[in-house]
């Protein structure tokens, strides 16, 4: 009996090992063929980023040669991108055998769930759009971002969701363009000429014309200053302890910064040289006995 049901044991493995290796030589060529349309998509994926890659770079080339706006530039290659993905993805989901029906229903179920989820992006990307078509400041532009915690910097790019701004210091600063384009934004560098205004106080003892006489004289030899612009020297206000006096003058923007430090400095020099007294704040104390 023992050595029957052994018998018995052996036909039934036998059996499953033949069902087996049928099983494997029918669907052999259905597994070959799954293997070599993923190893297929795999390349078609390599050589589709590559070749992206190189239609963006000539979509890039041919707007900087047209002279279009750097920032729509950005935009357009990185919108241009995106889609360029999705397209391919969207050719190889359909190698595989998924219908296009299918591949449109699930990308309108996903793109209305996305959505939903992604509001804040979806709002980036409308306000990327907004930047580029109102244009409040293009690429190498210096901005600040007027609000509670805004930013400032030279804006280095615009994508479809970010605007990156470098700081003075080099640093990247994101913003998200939906928040920059909700914001106020100040464009320091939108005009080619920017005013200058500088206020210093004299002591009370000190000579009020003279001074305003070395002030324009300053102003007249500055290399960066526009004396026939509306230059002025004036008395601000009659302070505590000094009287302030200034002047506003139109000086180039990009010169800006280095035009106010050398003025600064020169204004200490010739007062010294000069005998105006540049006082510290003070305060006079009369005892009545």
């Amino acid at each position: 009996m023992e050595q029957a049901a052994i018998e018995e044991k052996v036909q039934e493995i036998s059996t499953d090992v033949s069902r087996y290796q049928q099983y494997v030589n029918d669907h052999i060529p259905d597994l070959v063929g799954f293997c070599l349309k993923v190893i297929l998509a795999v390349i078609v994926f390599f050589v589709g980023r590559k070749l992206i890659k190189w239609l963006i770079k000539i979509v890039r080339n041919s707007m900087d040669r047209a002279g279009v706006d750097k920032g729509v530039t950005q935009f357009v290659c990185s919108l241009s991108k995106f889609l360029l993905y999705a397209l391919m993805l969207f050719n190889i989901a359909t190698y595989f055998g998924v219908k296009e029906s299918s591949v449109a229903a699930l990308l309108g179920t996903a793109g209305v769930t996305i959505g939903l989820a992604l509001q804040g992006g979806l709002a980036n990307l409308a306000g990327g759009v907004m930047l580029l078509l109102f244009k409040p400041f293009q690429v190498g532009d210096y901005i600040i971002q007027d609000q509670a915690g805004g930013c400032e910097g030279t804006v280095y790019k615009i994508e479809m969701f970010y605007t990156t701004l470098l700081s003075v210091d080099n640093k990247h600063i994101v913003i998200p363009n939906g928040t920059l384009s909700n914001s106020t934004i100040i464009n320091v560098t939108a005009r080619d000429l920017r005013k200058l205004e500088i206020k210093v106080g004299i002591s009370y003892d000190s000579d009020i014309r003279k001074a305003k006489e070395i002030l324009e004289k300053l102003l007249k030899e500055d290399p960066d200053t526009k004396d026939d612009k509306d230059m002025v020297v004036f008395v601000d206000e009659l302070a505590e302890s000094a009287v302030v006096i200034g002047f506003r003058v139109w000086v180039p923007t990009d010169r800006y910064w280095a035009a106010r430090w050398r003025l600064n400095e020169r204004i200490k020099e010739e007062f010294d040289a000069q005998g105006i007294k540049i006082p510290y704040n003070q305060l006079d104390v009369h005892v009545h006995q």
